[in-house]
């Protein structure tokens, strides 16, 4: 068994991903061009953005995101401690400050009050906060309307990190159209995965697109003509054209990706209560990026041990918040700081999940789950 199967997934689509990677070759187009065009073109029009602009990866997303708003040294980010170190990397990368909120546990992303309160303290202090960065983990949308709502009475950008919650859909919305700046990752284990790397940033702003397409070729705007300091962001083609071959399929997939998800909370709940299955919050849908369940009662390394030895690979989406890795020391936040992100990390274990797994995989997963429980 697979945490995810990507060989079932190509198989299943190869006749339109081998054309599309041919005739890539056969242009020999390699970096941005016309299939890029095209995939940026289909994205924006299914987010119900003026622009999409593709990148290197879902970081370099982040990164050019920050850089286009003109993030300056010493000026402070608010975002979550409970999510990949991308998130907060990119804000460090340019010597800004990340400002961490604890998280709400049911859905794992910054609690809204502690959002107003931290806010209203960085501002007593002087501080110079120029954006929130909330992230909609686990395949959901943050509450990006509240999240708005306090950014626009401060004056804030709003970037969403939607690197695991494309296609998801927030008050009858498309997450990556949710705020000024949206982004998303096509790391080959995403719902829409690339084969390799690759990311794109959505926004309705003509300056922030621009200026993003700049950033991405080294701060070129005419051939050998760089007008700032940039990056080698840019989107492969024959990524470009993976994701584009798969996109033909993709809500296909997220209909497969949420019976499943279905069918393994319907299986915890009858045999084994006491783990707690993800929360879907009102008015949103989700992608289930992960399928993450909370072991509680200190019991989740031994319990992901029993399903090793049983050959059923899991994953810990994530096992040290941000603000505890080394990288972050000199924030000088240990533990206590954020005690709900600091539990959830001791909970969580992500279970086998993609389109394709089959019911009879599903309980074996959940059979061994319930053993382990039992045993640990």
């Amino acid at each position: 068994m697979k945490f995810v199967d990507l060989g079932r997934q190509y198989q299943r689509y190869k006749e339109k991903i081998d054309p599309a990677i041919q005739e890539v070759i056969n242009g020999s187009q390699f970096i941005l061009g016309k299939t890029v065009e095209e995939l940026e073109t289909a994205l924006a029009a299914y987010v119900g953005t003026d622009y999409a602009v593709g990148v290197g990866s879902g970081t370099d997303g982040l990164l050019l995101a920050l850089m286009a708003m003109h993030l300056k040294p010493g000026e402070e980010v608010i975002t979550t401690p409970f999510t990949f170190i991308a998130t907060a990397e990119v804000i460090a990368l340019l010597k800004a400050r990340p400002v961490f909120v604890d998280i709400d546990p049911k859905n794992f992303d910054i609690d809204l009050d502690r959002l107003q309160d931290t806010l209203a303290t960085r501002q007593k202090a002087g501080a110079k906060v120029r954006a929130i960065l909330p992230v909609s983990l686990y395949g959901q949308c943050a509450d990006m309307d509240e999240i708005n709502e306090i950014a626009a009475e401060a004056g804030l950008v709003v970037i969403e990190d939607a690197c695991q919650s494309f296609g998801a859909r927030y008050k009858g919305r498309m997450s990556c159209g949710l705020s000024d700046i949206g982004i998303t990752s096509f790391f080959p284990s995403k719902p829409l995965g690339a084969y390799g790397d690759g990311g794109m940033v959505f926004t309705d702003s003509p300056e922030t697109a621009e200026r993003i397409r700049c950033l991405r070729v080294h701060g070129q705007k005419a051939r050998y003509r760089h007008e700032e300091i940039g990056i080698n962001g840019r989107l492969d083609a024959i990524q470009a054209a993976v994701v584009l071959a798969k996109f033909a399929y993709f809500e296909e997939e997220l209909r497969a990706r949420q019976e499943v998800a279905c069918h393994y909370t319907e299986l915890i709940g009858r045999i084994i209560p006491e783990i707690q299955p993800p929360m879907t919050m009102p008015e949103r849908t989700n992608v289930y990026a992960q399928y993450t369940v909370r072991i509680p009662g200190g019991l989740r390394d031994q319990v992901a041990s029993f399903l090793k030895r049983e050959g059923i690979p899991t994953a810990i989406h994530y096992p040290v918040p941000i603000h505890m890795q080394p990288a972050f020391k000199d924030l000088g936040l240990g533990a206590g700081s954020f005690p709900e992100a600091e539990k959830a990390a001791g909970e969580v274990l992500s279970l086998p999940m993609h389109a394709f797994i089959t019911s009879e995989e599903q309980e074996i997963v959940v059979n061994a789950l319930s053993r382990a429980i039992k045993e640990t």
